[in-house]
């Protein structure tokens, strides 16, 4: 039996392209799965840009007024991927119309507006998803098997990371990411989220923390409406403006299984490109996973011989979780784009099986929650605990 889902996608920059490119996958990569998507329209705020989604992608439609999506009568799943600031908006019209919502992380500028979303979409009994992407690489959901199959013994000490030198230029232009109005705070929503929600799912919830900030690149140049990416540089002696939120936070962390950590980000670090990364360390090995080589896993399981008291490392292969829906060779790697397309198949699912499936809304509610009591941390100075 082929369900087919109406799908209306909001905001085509490169995230909504991302989308849409993984429910078009999802016929070819999971074709026995029942699931057939029909990409019925697509919305911009830039009419040129809505047309080109709707020729690069096959929408029946496309408009520039996002209310038209959630509108739309053939329309029962709503994807959401526009700027941080219109998120709550969105997503609260999506739920009112009892369509189902996909929503890119935060889903809210700030924790309270992502827990009030969550709490609208429990209340609805809406499915929902929320694109904390990372948890879909194959070699993430082997170490998440290694964790529960008890391989690593018991977990003692981890360390989660993302740095990326997004806004390590200072002449990167001050686009909306920068702005408190409309992204809210800074690595705090945008990446320091991910870091959250990978740390809750190898490990579990964290029970406190202490935390800390910093912005280094104070003034950025103005950018040109309508034009670029939040990638783009400006040039000396163009007009500038001040960075509103923050460009780096360190937190440590006790998690409610008694695991010690670190969580830690940055997005003008120098260096590291992209490196969303996790160590688990327990009384019996330990792994290391980097998004930067996203095929590859660190694994230490000593056995009795010395020979083999070291780091192994491991090759993304169909043993492991989801690569063979992609390729049926070991050390053929996997892309970004096939993570998206393993989020909006198991969203759709969910919304087929009629049971919810994370990560959805209720992981991006213990990720806010989490970021709450880093929040308190800066302007206390000292531990606090993280709300239920």
């Amino acid at each position: 039996m082929v369900t087919t889902l109406n799908i209306g996608v909001i905001g085509m920059g490169w995230m909504g392209m991302a989308h849409s490119r993984g429910y078009r996958a999802i016929p070819d990569r999971f074709w026995d799965g029942g699931i057939r998507p029909r990409l019925v329209i697509c919305a911009d705020d830039l009419p040129a840009r809505a047309q080109q989604a709707q020729q690069m992608f096959g929408f029946e439609e496309s408009t520039s007024d996002w209310r038209k999506v959630i509108e739309h009568p053939d329309v029962q799943v709503v994807n959401i991927a526009s700027p941080n600031f219109l998120h709550q908006e969105m997503v609260m019209a999506a739920i009112a119309a009892g369509k189902h919502v996909f929503c890119e992380k935060p889903i809210g500028r700030y924790p309270e507006e992502a827990i009030a979303v969550a709490e609208a979409a429990r209340q609805a009994g809406v499915m929902t998803g929320v694109g904390f992407n990372y948890r879909w690489a194959p070699l993430v959901q082997y170490t998440r098997s290694l964790v529960e199959a008890g391989k690593l013994g018991e977990l003692t000490h981890y360390r989660g990371r993302f740095y990326s030198m997004y806004g390590s230029n200072p002449y990167g232009q001050l686009t909306w990411r920068f702005k408190f109005e409309q992204a809210g705070y800074g690595v705090l929503g945008d990446i320091m989220t991910h870091v959250v929600d990978m740390a809750h799912f190898l490990v579990g919830p964290v029970d406190r923390l202490v935390s800390q900030r910093n912005t280094f690149i104070k003034e950025r140049p103005l950018p040109v409406p309508g034009r670029g990416t939040h990638f783009s540089v400006g040039q000396p002696g163009d007009p500038t403006g001040e960075v509103e939120n923050e460009d780096y936070i360190g937190t440590l962390v006790e998690f409610g299984n008694g695991v010690q950590g670190t969580l830690e980000t940055s997005r003008t670090v120098f260096g590291p490109k992209c490196e969303m990364a996790y160590e688990i360390y327990g009384t019996k090995g330990a792994v290391k996973w980097n998004f930067e080589r996203m095929n590859e896993l660190q694994v230490y399981l000593p056995d009795e011989e010395i020979g083999h008291d070291g780091f192994t490392t491991l090759f993304g292969s169909p043993d492991h979780p989801l690569h063979g829906r992609f390729n049926p060779g070991p050390g053929i790697g996997l892309g970004y784009d096939d993570l998206k397309t393993n989020e909006a198949y198991y969203f759709l699912k969910s919304i087929v099986d009629g049971q919810q499936i994370e990560p959805g809304f209720d992981a991006a509610y213990a990720a806010a929650r989490t970021n709450q009591a880093m929040i308190r941390s800066w302007e206390s100075g000292a531990w606090e605990k993280v709300d239920a």
